[in-house]
């Protein structure tokens, strides 16, 4: 049985690729009007800087809960029992997160516990890495002519039965680790010169964009030391990029609907 509601309230805000320009109002004034930030390591702490360095004063308590590759420190339980802990003291609590909080973000946990708990909740999207971050590059996911729809998977996942060919975007989050392989799988179906970019640190100081094809990218990868933050683009839409190599952008592609 649900606790008493509480005082306090939970609002789950998405806070973009990590550039405080591209946060949304209304996740602003979620973060402006809050007691308590629980904060994600990869977009949301650079956030909070971006609005400080731009004159912006937060008065809320911010709890760093960021999790690193191999190492995390506050368990997914407690951060979802922090939430619920603060907002039974009254406390009005932002739960901010890179990108938007239910692509991979783990945010339906914890607005399910927070739900289980009694406590008001809200949430507010943010703008998912998984679109932003190939824009920033000159990609888009879709494109008339080139790609009629894309999917987006972690690259932690199996993909040996994804469907599609080059004209089916794919777009991978968190795969660098797992590149050769998804490369692999992702050519028997689409070829191994479908183009492909890597977009690091998209909207960070270490921006760089990674070209190649799915039979080259993970030797050329592995050459350019390529490291997450990422996102794998996979398609022919990446030949639109301004930046893509001249023997990409010639490439023929699909005619689709």
């Amino acid at each position: 049985m649900a606790d008493r509601v509480a005082a306090g309230r939970v609002t789950l805000v998405g806070a973009g690729p990590g550039d405080a320009g591209l946060l949304t109002v209304r996740g602003l004034r979620a973060l402006e009007s809050a007691d308590v930030i629980v904060a994600d390591r990869l977009g949301a702490r650079s956030v909070l800087e971006g609005l400080e360095a731009d004159g912006v004063v937060l008065s809320a308590e911010v709890i760093d809960v960021g999790k690193h590759p191999g190492h995390h420190p506050v368990t997914q339980e407690e951060i979802s029992q922090l939430l619920v802990d603060h907002a039974r003291a009254g406390r009005d609590v932002v739960r901010l997160k890179g990108g938007d909080p239910y692509v991979f973000g783990r945010g339906s946990e914890e607005i399910q516990r927070c739900v289980e708990a009694g406590i008001a909740i809200d949430v507010v999207p943010g703008i998912t890495s998984a679109i932003s971050v190939p824009a920033v590059a000159g990609i888009p996911v879709t494109a008339r002519d080139v790609a009629a729809g894309f999917t987006v998977l972690s690259g932690h996942v199996l993909i040996e039965d994804l469907p599609g060919g080059r004209d089916h975007t794919v777009v991978l989050l968190m795969g660098v680790g797992t590149l050769a392989h998804s490369a692999q799988v992702l050519s028997r179906s689409r070829g191994g010169g479908c183009p492909v970019a890597i977009v690091e640190d998209g909207y960070g100081a270490g921006q760089r964009v990674t070209f190649g094809t799915l039979d080259t990218i993970a030797h050329i990868a592995a050459l350019a030391k390529v490291r997450n933050p990422a996102v794998v683009v996979i398609g022919d839409v990446v030949t639109l990029s301004p930046s893509a190599p001249a023997d990409l952008r010639g490439a023929v592609r699909p005619s689709v609907g």
